[in-house]
């Protein structure tokens, strides 16, 4: 899409650096240059403030990337492509069937009231939960690794969503102050909400995760 938009040498395209690096390397692929703005803590997409911040002479355009079931903030984006004369491309999340994603919806809703010692996803209209993304505040008591180790050791499947941001990577390696971006690798963790869970895993999950809040400050 981008090269069909005449995107190429000497241009630069906002990009997120929380995960997602193919999009990065699509830039590069079409002869530009990927620029990275931060993320907004609570959707983990493209701030509409911080893309501004980021807008060039150069620029021409912006890659908004929907995450783990949470829709960018398309009408703020779309607002400054429109008052800056960029293109506005989406990369959306193929997701299930709806019976699935009522599941899913129903696990979280059952994490978000039972869980604690993590900060749980914010609610908001329309989210499928393709990911369960908590926070576990990285106080040292333990912090999201130690604490996803030990959700592991009590047979409870989690990962870490972004291990790396895209502008810490060697080949994207850039100067660039994104605190949320940085602060969310940092503290992430995905917990299963798959459709398939039976209500015995999903209190082996609460469990698990319970069981470490005694080690964690309050998540506020």
């Amino acid at each position: 899409m981008l090269r069909a938009a005449g995107v190429g040498a000497g241009d630069e395209v906002i990009v997120p650096a929380f995960g997602n690096v193919e999009v990065a390397e699509e830039v590069i692929l079409a002869g530009a240059l990927p620029v990275f703005a931060d993320i907004d803590p609570a959707t983990y997409c493209l701030d509409a403030a911080e893309v501004e911040a980021a807008v060039g002479p150069r620029t021409v355009a912006l890659v908004a990337v929907h995450r783990f079931g949470r829709l960018a903030d398309m009408p703020r984006l779309w607002d400054v492509g429109q008052r800056r004369g960029l293109l506005v491309l989406e990369q959306g999340e193929a997701d299930a069937p709806y019976a699935e994603v009522e599941e899913r919806r129903a696990h979280a809703n059952l994490l978000d009231g039972r869980l604690r010692g993590v900060r749980t996803p914010e609610r908001c209209v329309g989210h499928t939960y393709q990911q369960y993304i908590v926070r576990v505040p990285g106080n040292g008591r333990p912090d999201r690794d130690a604490f996803a180790r030990a959700v592991r050791a009590k047979g409870v499947e989690c990962r870490v969503p972004v291990k790396t941001p895209v502008h810490r990577m060697p080949a994207f390696r850039r100067d660039v102050c994104l605190p949320e971006t940085e602060r969310a690798a940092d503290e992430t963790l995905a917990l299963p909400v798959d459709a398939s869970l039976t209500k015995r895993e999903m209190q082996r999950i609460v469990s698990a995760c319970n069981a470490l809040g005694g080690l964690l400050q309050p998540a506020f």
